[in-house]
């Protein structure tokens, strides 16, 4: 449907194109995804695992939605935005900024596979894949979420560094896994880039009339 790839495109700019996100870019990915999410449940739009990875893309936008409140109820308690409230903010809108470029990434394979190998990949796009990599991508980024939000908790607080050897190793590896996160998020960012204009170059030029 026209609707749904018109609010691919405004993903695709919103994640994939504009360098850093803005407050009219969040407020018509919002309004767009509570649209799309009104429009998935209409008898025209088939359950196609397109549309799955679609739906699970708009309801991310929740995360957005979530950081907003985040900010409002715990800098309520203070003179600004509180610490915890902060970082918490921070890392929903980047749970949701990774979940959504992973999932744009998924339909941009998807369109791939459906233009250059129809017959050959139909038994991989089935709904129930589609759900199935949609809870993955949503359990990583929760994870790395989780990881984000103690090791903000711990450098906001000042602990130190445990004197027992286990905790002090667990310490060190936590730090340490966050660190390598916070890098690896950046380059799989730019490398999704590269691979989604790579994926939209091939099927543009194959359907472009020669």
């Amino acid at each position: 449907m026209k609707d749904l790839r018109r609010y691919l495109a405004l993903k695709y700019i919103q994640y994939l194109v504009l360098s850093s996100s803005n407050a009219v870019s969040t407020l018509l990915g919002l309004l767009g995804s509570a649209y799309t999410m009104i429009l998935l449940q209409s008898a025209k739009v088939s359950s196609k695992s397109t549309a799955v990875l679609i739906s699970s893309l708009a309801q991310a936008d929740i995360l957005v939605f979530l950081s907003l409140v985040s900010d409002v109820v715990l800098g309520s308690f203070g003179a600004g935005v509180s610490p915890s409230g902060s970082a918490l903010a921070r890392n929903l809108l980047a749970a949701n900024a990774h979940v959504s470029c992973v999932l744009l990434s998924c339909v941009a394979l998807e369109a791939y596979l459906i233009t250059f190998l129809p017959s050959q990949s139909r038994p991989l796009r089935t709904v129930r894949n589609a759900r199935l990599i949609s809870r993955v991508i949503w359990t990583l980024v929760a994870t790395e979420c989780a990881l984000f939000l103690m090791d903000d908790h711990l450098r906001a607080s000042g602990a130190s560094v445990p004197s027992h050897a286990p905790l002090r190793l667990l310490f060190q590896l936590s730090s340490t896994a966050t660190d390598l996160l916070r890098s690896l998020s950046y380059i799989l960012g730019i490398l999704l880039r590269i691979i989604n204009v790579y994926i939209y170059y091939k099927i543009f030029f194959s359907m472009s009339p020669r």
